[in-house]
Formats: C-alpha cells, sequence, structure tokens
C-alpha cells in the first residue's frame, strides 16, 4: 500500500517536473527566436524613437544583457504578472490588459465549442460503431469525409453569406457579453463555434468509433452480451467508458491548440480573443507581446495536458495504475 502511494507521489511529481520544463524550454526558445532577428529589437518595437529612447527601451527589457539575461528577466516578470508592453507611436499599452480582456473572450469560444463538438460527435461515433459497415455508419463516415475537408475560414464565410447577410438570423460581427443579453450573446458565438467545431466533430466521432469498435471485440463485452444486458446499457456502461479515454485526451489537448487555431476565425468575426491578438502582434512586429501570447498559450497547453493525466486515471483506473507503477 506504502509503496504504491509512493509510486503515485513520484508519477505525479515527474508530471509536474516535466510540465515546468516544457514550459521554461518553449517560452526560451520563444525569446531565443527574437534574438535572432537580423533588425534591432528596440529599433523595430519603436520605429519613430531617438537613439536615447531605443537605448532606454533596451535596458529598460533586458536586451543589453545577452540572450539568458534577457529570458531571466523576462520571466521574473512574467511570473510576477508582468508580460511585456505594446509599444505605438501614442505611448504605450499593458499586454496583461490586452491579454485580460482577450482570454476571457477566447476560454468561451473554446469551451463553447468543445462542448458542442463533444455533444454531436459522442452520439455519432455510438451509433457509427454500433452499426459499423452498414448503411448508416457509411452515411455518417462520407459526411464526416466532407466536414472534415472544408477549412474552417470557408466554413465562416459562407455561415455569413448564408446565415448572416442573405438571412439576416445571426449578427456576424462583434462579441456581446452576458450583461447585454445572454440571448445576444449566444448569438454572437454560434456562427464561430459552428466554425471551429466541423473538423473537431469528425476527428472525435472517428477516433471514438475506432477505439469503440476495438472495445465490442473485447472478453467482457462477450460475457456482458451473454448475461443478457440490453444493446444501451453495454454500449454506453462496459465499451463507452474504457473508449472514451484517447477522446477526452484529443478534446483536451486540442483546447490549447484552438486558441492558435481561431486566428482567423476571431478575426474573420471579430471577436477580439487571444488568437486576434496574436494576428496584430504579428502584423505590428509587436515581438514582446507575441512572445508572451506564446507563453500564455503554452501554460494553457500543458495545464490542459496535465488534466488529462488526471482525468484519464478516474475515467479508467487501470490506466492510473498502470503509469503510476512505471
Amino acid at each position: 500500500m506504502v509503496r504504491g502511494s509512493v509510486s503515485k507521489f513520484n508519477f505525479w511529481l515527474q508530471r509536474v517536473a516535466q510540465v515546468v520544463i516544457v514550459l521554461l524550454l518553449v517560452t526560451f526558445g520563444a525569446s531565443l527566436l527574437l534574438r535572432l532577428i537580423p533588425v534591432d529589437l528596440a529599433t523595430i518595437l519603436i520605429p519613430n524613437g531617438s537613439e536615447s529612447e531605443r537605448e532606454i527601451l533596451r535596458n529598460e527589457i533586458g536586451l543589453n544583457k545577452g540572450p539568458i539575461g534577457y529570458y531571466l528577466q523576462w520571466l521574473g516578470n512574467f511570473v510576477q504578472g508582468d508580460l511585456g508592453k505594446i509599444y505605438f507611436s501614442g505611448g504605450t499599452e499593458t499586454v496583461s490588459g490586452h491579454l485580460a480582456k482577450a482570454m476571457p473572450r477566447s476560454l468561451l469560444l473554446m469551451a463553447y465549442t468543445q462542448v458542442f463538438a463533444l455533444s454531436v460527435a459522442i452520439p455519432l461515433g455510438v451509433i457509427s460503431a454500433y452499426r459499423a459497415g452498414r448503411r448508416t455508419d457509411r452515411i455518417i463516415s462520407n459526411i464526416l469525409f466532407i466536414m472534415s475537408s472544408i477549412p474552417g475560414f470557408a466554413i465562416a464565410l459562407i455561415l455569413i453569406i448564408v446565415v448572416g447577410v442573405k438571412l439576416a438570423w445571426l449578427p456576424t460581427l462583434g462579441y456581446a457579453t452576458y450583461s447585454e443579453g445572454i440571448w445576444e450573446h449566444f448569438k454572437h458565438m454560434l456562427m464561430p463555434v459552428l466554425s471551429l467545431s466541423f473538423g473537431l466533430i469528425a476527428q472525435y466521432t472517428r477516433l471514438l468509433r475506432a477505439d469503440m469498435i476495438a472495445s465490442l471485440r473485447e472478453d467482457y463485452v462477450t460475457m456482458a452480451m451473454s448475461k443478457g444486458l440490453s444493446d444501451r446499457r453495454i454500449l454506453w456502461k462496459h465499451v463507452f467508458r474504457p473508449s472514451s479515454i484517447t477522446l477526452f485526451t484529443s478534446a483536451a489537448l486540442s483546447m490549447g491548440g484552438l486558441i492558435g487555431g481561431a486566428i482567423v476565425i476571431e478575426s474573420i468575426f471579430a471577436t477580439y480573443g487571444v488568437g486576434f491578438e496574436i494576428f496584430v502582434a504579428i502584423a505590428g512586429r509587436q515581438y514582446i507581446s507575441l512572445q508572451s501570447c506564446v507563453a500564455v498559450i503554452s501554460l494553457f497547453y500543458v495545464f490542459f495536458n496535465l488534466v488529462v493525466d488526471i482525468g484519464s486515471g478516474f475515467v479508467d483506473p487501470r490506466t492510473r495504475d498502470r503509469r503510476a507503477n512505471v
């Protein structure tokens, strides 16, 4: 008992250490790329400033300290919540201020997209696995192929033209908060969610279908059938639960990727989330802002990765025990 507890503690200690190492490597790599830019970073950030102003900026952000010194100063500021500044002709604005407005919007967009995608993909995956090789399975597979073949930005443009302009059912631009009305909020979010979720629905359905077909061939399923259990109970209780690990792993890992993947969608619908902030940082060559945005995305990505490890252990305890004993 004690040995098992020690093994599990060591496992989670290793996972936390891996998370920290990944974050350090990603953020250091991003800062190193900044130093490889052939043009002086201070000149890029304030192109119209004087040489004395640029020198002050170099000292302020640590450009005179070398790559490692610059990174350590940036990391120390980042840990304290100072994500740097955005420089423009009229002055400066804090990156943290921009992200404080953008992050909730992106998180809501990601959450709505995942809930909608899973709500559609789970029943489709179960039906497709149960009817594997039959007409229903073939129809679902063909629909999924079409859905996965259309890029998100094309779906967004089709929705804007048909639903937003011709039918005038939903607003095409902007973002509405809950204070402006719940229905108004969801009306503004519906088309961005649909644009992002089509590809995920196809991906999740295929993953669940493949895992459930494999699980249906297991001996414990044959035993459950021999006991006279209903097909519905076998599918949802004995087959879906162990087959859902890959599905929820993919869903959790795609949360981080959705922030980057939403750059185009957020720009098209003008929701002004983190993806849009990254687009603006690249277009405006605001590399300090870009570095901080990359760090925030990496932080969320490894966080969701850690959630996957914890969640998969609750979904299937055999997975947790097997990893802890490695």
